[in-house]
C-alpha cells in the first residue's frame, strides 16, 4: 500500500439533489470524506471536473487521459482511483485503457445511489477502489472498475443494470478480482494489445457516431452519419452481426470513401461472427466493416476512436482497430 491519487469527474457518487433532480456537484475531497480508507493507503484529490457523465465530450475524456499520465509521472504513486459516473464509465475506463502504459492500476468506481444518501454504495466502492488502486497484486492488470465488491478489467465491462447496485459486468467474461472481508482476491489477469501513445493534443477530433439495425432498418440514418462527416462508424447490428443488403450496400460506399465502419451486435453477451449472408455478417465483412469481438457499442466506438486519433490513413486505421479488437481472452 502507498499513495493513491483519486481524480474526481462527477456522477452519481457527486451528487446533491438541485431541486427537481440530482446532478454532480461536490468535489473530490467531500466523495473521499464518505469512505474508509483502507490502512497504510495515503490519498490526494485531484478534482478534474465534476459533471453527470452523460454530459461527457471526447475533449473531456483525452483531459482525463492526459491528468493520468501527468499523475503517474510522479513515481511515488502507486495508483489512481477515478470517481465517474456510471452512464459512460464503460467508455472512459476504456479509453484509458487503451492508452495505458504503465504497470501501476488505474480503478474507476462511483455509485448508482447519491452522495449523501442513506445506505449508499460509493462509499464502499471507493474504499474497495482504494484498496485495488493500492495494491501491488494489481500491478500489470490495465484499468479496472471497481463495483459492488468485484473489480473488473475495463474491457468488456459494460453498465447491466440502470439502478441495482451490482451495475457492472463484463457478460462475456468474468471479474478479475473481488473484495471479501476487506482483502482483494485475485483471480486472473486480463490480456491487453499493446498500448497506443497519447493522442496528440489541439488537433481537430473526429465525429464517430453509432447507429443501430431493427426491423425496418434502412440505411438512412448510418448514411447520414457518413453525410455529417463521420471518420468512424459503428454498426449495432442483430443477432450475431446481421444487417440487410441495403445497408451492405451502404457500408462499402463508406469504406471506399475512407470511413472506418465497425460492427458488433445489440446482444448482450457473445461475439459478431461470420455466419450469415443476404444482409449478414459474411456480407458485412466482404464490405470492409471490422468486426469488434466481444466489444459492445459503446467500447466499439471508443475501439475507432483511438485508431482514429493515433493513426492516419484509411489503411493504417483499419489495421489500427483490427489491432485493438484482436487482444487475447482473458488469462
Amino acid at each position: 500500500m502507498g499513495q493513491v491519487v483519486v481524480i474526481s469527474t462527477g456522477g452519481t457518487i457527486a451528487s446533491r439533489w438541485q431541486g427537481s433532480g440530482f446532478a454532480a456537484d461536490a468535489r473530490g475531497g467531500d466523495v473521499l470524506a464518505t469512505a474508509a480508507v483502507p490502512e497504510g493507503v495515503s490519498v490526494r484529490v485531484v478534482d478534474l471536473m465534476s459533471v453527470n457523465s452523460a454530459r461527457l465530450t471526447t475533449r473531456d475524456q483525452l483531459a482525463l487521459l492526459r491528468t493520468v499520465h501527468e499523475v503517474l509521472a510522479d513515481p511515488a504513486v502507486d495508483g489512481i482511483v477515478v470517481t465517474h459516473g456510471t452512464d459512460t464509465l464503460e467508455e472512459s475506463a476504456f479509453l484509458l485503457d487503451l492508452h495505458h502504459d504503465d504497470p501501476r492500476p488505474v480503478v474507476f468506481t462511483g455509485a448508482q445511489l447519491p452522495l449523501e444518501a442513506a445506505d449508499g454504495d460509493g462509499p464502499r466502492n471507493l474504499h474497495d477502489a482504494l484498496l485495488a488502486a493500492g495494491s501491488a497484486a494489481l500491478r500489470g492488470h490495465g484499468v479496472l472498475v471497481a463495483f459492488d465488491g468485484r473489480i473488473h478489467a475495463a474491457r468488456g465491462t459494460i453498465k447491466v443494470q440502470t439502478l441495482a447496485a451490482d451495475a457492472f459486468a463484463d457478460p462475456s467474461g468474468n471479474p478479475v478480482a473481488d473484495v471479501k472481508d476487506g482483502r482483494l482476491v485475485v483471480h486472473g489477469r486480463p490480456e491487453r494489445p499493446a498500448p497506443l501513445p497519447l493522442p496528440a493534443a489541439g488537433e481537430d477530433l473526429p465525429r464517430i457516431d453509432m447507429v443501430m439495425h431493427h426491423c425496418d432498418g434502412d440505411p438512412l440514418l448510418f448514411n447520414a452519419a457518413v453525410e455529417a462527416g463521420a471518420q468512424g462508424v459503428v454498426l449495432v447490428a442483430t443477432g450475431a452481426g446481421n444487417a440487410t443488403p441495403e445497408v451492405v450496400a451502404a457500408v462499402e460506399a463508406a469504406v471506399a470513401r475512407g470511413v472506418l465502419v465497425a460492427l458488433t451486435t445489440r446482444v448482450p453477451s457473445g461475439p459478431v461472427a461470420e455466419i450469415y449472408t443476404h444482409g449478414g455478417a459474411v456480407d458485412l465483412a466482404a464490405a470492409g466493416a471490422v468486426l469488434t469481438g466481444t466489444l459492445r457499442a459503446g467500447q466499439a466506438r471508443i475501439a475507432v476512436l483511438s485508431a482514429a486519433l493515433t493513426a492516419a490513413g484509411t489503411d493504417e486505421r483499419t489495421s489500427a482497430l483490427r489491432g485493438l479488437i484482436a487482444a487475447p481472452a482473458a488469462a
